[in-house]
């Protein structure tokens, strides 16, 4: 799958049943050695919001549960 594939696909935790946002909005990090995405790192700060800003979640790519056409399943990890 390419990256621009990826654009643009709503983010949910399964397990909170949460909108975390959009991939677009979101950073990977990517492996310089091998060029695999190893995890994505989601902002939870709103632009308005009460939440701390800066703050992230970061979800190894290994946890992302299933792929759609519009939205991508992943499970966060309890420690996030």
């Amino acid at each position: 799958m390419r990256l621009s594939e990826l654009s643009g696909k709503e983010i949910v935790d399964y397990r909170r049943a949460e909108r975390l946002g959009v991939l677009g909005q979101t950073d990977l990090e990517i492996d310089a050695r091998t060029g695999q995405i190893g995890s994505l790192i989601i902002p939870t700060g709103k632009w308005f919001g009460s939440r701390n800003k800066g703050a992230e979640i970061r979800v190894p790519w290994t946890h992302i549960r299933t792929i759609g056409s519009e939205m991508m399943i992943l499970e966060v990890p309890e420690d996030r």
